[in-house]
C-alpha cells in the first residue's frame, strides 16, 4: 500500500503538469493564428474554434517585458486559483495536483507557463479546471487498475513462492508425522531429508534423526518384551529344576567327607538365591527390581563367596585377591550386591579369557569414606574399548566378550542405582577398574523410634 502511495502521487503530479503544458502549447498555436490574422483580429467563430481546441477561455502571451492578450471570450470569468509551472516545485506541483481532486468542479484558473518556442517568452491562459478534473480522474482510474493488477500479479508470485518454499515443505512434514506416529516401528516411515540448507531443510534432517532413534527405541524396547516373555516362561521351569535340586542337595549334609561338608552350605546358598531369584522373575527385560532390603553386614565373606562361585583363584590362569578388612560391613541388601559383584567379577573372567596372554589378575577392594562404602574391582586384561564407554550400562551392549547379552553390567547398574550409589569405570593405562559406592541408608530418628516401638 504504501508503494502503490509513493508511485500513485508522483505520478499524478507529473500527469497533471503535462497536461496543462499541453494546453498552453496547444494556446501559444491559438495565438500565433490569431497574430498571423489581417489586423490581429479574428472572426468571433474562429476565435471561438481556436479556444476550444485549445480548451482555454483566453490566452495572453508576453514577450520582452510586453504582455499581450491574444484571446479572449466574449464573457470575462473570474479567476479562483493562478498557477505558474516555470518556478513551482516537486512538492507545490504535488499539493496543487490534490488538490484538483477536493476542489469544485466549476473552478476557473489561470496556468503562467513556458511552452519552449521561443527563448524569454511564457504564456498565460485562464481555463475551466473541469477537463483537468476529469482527465486526472480518469488517469488515477487507470493507476488503480493498473496497480490492482500488478498486486493481483505479485500476491499469485508471492503465493506461489510461499507454497513452493514453505507451505508444501511445511505439509510435508506434518503429513509425515501423522504417518510416522500411525506406525513408528516401520522404517520406511522415516522422512527422507531434501538437501536444503535453509531452517526447513534442517527441520527435516533433525526429524529424520529423532525418528531413526525412536524407531530403534522401539525396536529395541520390543525386543525386551519379548525377552521378559521368553524369561518369565523360562524362570518357571527353572524354578521347578532348581527346586529339585535343592532336594537332592539337602541329602549331601549327612556326608561325612570334610570337602563335602565345607562345599555344601555354599551349594545350598547359591541354590536359595537362584529360587528367589526366579521367583520374582528379576530380570531386566521382564520385571523392574524391587526395592533393596537392607541391612548391615560383613562384606569380606560376602566377596569371598562370589570368588567360590566363580570358580576363583584358577591357578596358573586366573589369580584372586581380596583386599578387605573382615570388620568392614556394608549397609545394603545382600542377595543384590551378591549379583552386583558377581556380575563384574564375571566380566573380568571373561576379558582375562579373551586376551591372549596365560594369566590375569582380579583384584576386590574395598573401603570406607565417611558413611559411603567404595568397591572397586580391577582386572588385568585388555580393558574396555573407547567406542563402547558411551552406552556401557545400556542393555544388549556387550563388552567382555562375543555372544555375551550384554545384560551385567545393565543389571549392576541398576542395583547399585536403587541403593542411591553409583556405578562407574575408572579411567586406567591397563585393565579395568569398575567402582561401585554405596551410600548408607539415612533414617529419620522419628521412623527409627516408631519402628523400635
Amino acid at each position: 500500500m504504501l508503494a502503490e502511495v509513493l508511485v500513485f502521487v508522483p505520478s499524478v503530479s507529473n500527469f497533471r503538469r503535462q497536461w496543462l503544458m499541453e494546453r498552453m502549447a496547444a494556446a501559444q498555436i491559438a495565438a500565433l493564428a490569431a497574430e498571423a490574422a489581417p489586423g490581429g483580429q479574428l472572426p468571433s467563430t474562429l476565435r471561438n474554434e481556436l479556444l476550444e481546441q485549445a480548451k482555454v477561455k483566453a490566452i495572453a502571451v508576453k514577450r520582452a517585458d510586453s504582455r499581450i492578450l491574444i484571446i479572449e471570450m466574449d464573457m470575462a470569468a473570474d479567476i479562483d486559483a493562478s498557477y505558474d509551472l516555470r518556478h513551482a516545485s516537486w512538492l507545490t506541483l504535488i499539493a496543487d495536483a490534490l488538490m484538483v481532486y477536493v476542489a469544485p468542479d466549476d473552478r476557473i484558473i489561470r496556468v503562467v507557463g513556458e511552452p519552449g518556442f521561443d527563448e524569454g517568452e511564457f504564456i498565460e491562459v485562464v481555463m475551466g479546471e473541469a477537463p483537468l478534473k476529469a482527465a486526472m480522474i480518469r488517469y488515477g482510474l487507470d493507476i488503480l487498475g493498473l496497480s490492482i493488477l500488478i498486486s493481483i500479479i505479485t500476491a499469485a508470485l508471492v503465493y506461489l513462492s510461499l507454497d513452493a518454499l514453505l507451505v508444501k515443505p511445511m505439509t510435508k512434514l506434518t503429513w509425515n508425522i501423522v504417518r510416522f506416529s500411525e506406525r513408528p516401528e516401520d522404517p520406511s516411515r522415516i522422512i527422507n531429508p531434501s538437501s536444503r540448507r535453509d531452517e526447513i531443510g534442517t527441520a527435516e534432517r533433525e526429524l529424520s534423526s529423532m525418528q531413526r532413534e525412536l524407531a530403534e527405541t522401539l525396536s529395541q524396547k520390543t525386543r525386551l518384551a519379548a525377552l521378559g516373555l521368553a524369561v518369565s516362561k523360562i524362570s518357571h521351569d527353572l524354578r521347578n529344576m532348581l527346586s529339585s535340586a535343592q532336594l537332592l542337595s539337602d541329602r549331601l549334609i549327612t556326608v561325612k567327607d570334610p570337602t563335602v561338608q565345607r562345599l555344601v552350605p555354599k551349594l545350598i546358598a547359591s541354590l536359595d538365591r537362584a529360587i528367589r531369584l526366579c521367583a520374582r522373575t528379576l530380570d531386566f527385560g521382564q520385571a523392574q527390581e524391587i526395592a533393596p532390603r537392607r541391612q548391615r553386614f560383613e562384606l569380606a565373606p560376602l566377596v569371598t563367596e562370589v570368588g567360590d562361585s566363580l570358580g576363583l583363584p584358577r591357578p596358573k590362569l586366573i589369580g584372586w585377591s581380596v583386599d578387605i578388612e573382615e570388620a568392614l560391613e556394608v549397609d545394603a541388601d545382600r542377595d543384590q550386591l551378591f549379583r552386583v559383584l558377581s556380575n563384574l567379577c564375571r566380566n573380568a573372567v571373561q576379558a582375562l579369557e579373551s586376551q591372549d596372554e596365560a594369566a590375569g589378575e582380579i583384584v576386590v577392594a574395598a573401603r570406607r569414606e565417611g558413611s559411603v562404602t567404595v568397591i572397586e574391582v580391577a582386572d588385568t586384561g585388555p580393558g574396555v574399548p573407547e567406542r563402547a564407554r558411551a552406552h556401557l550400562f545400556k542393555a544388549f551392549q556387550s563388552v567382555a566378550r562375543k555372544g555375551g547379552t550384554g545384560l551385567g553390567l545393565a543389571i549392576a547398574a541398576e542395583l547399585v542405582q536403587a541403593h542411591g550409589g553409583n556405578l562407574t569405570l575408572l579411567d586406567t593405562e591397563g585393565g579395568a577398574i569398575f567402582r561401585v559406592t554405596i551410600p548408607d541408608l539415612v533414617v529419620e530418628l522419628d521412623h527409627a523410634r516408631r519402628l523400635s516401638a
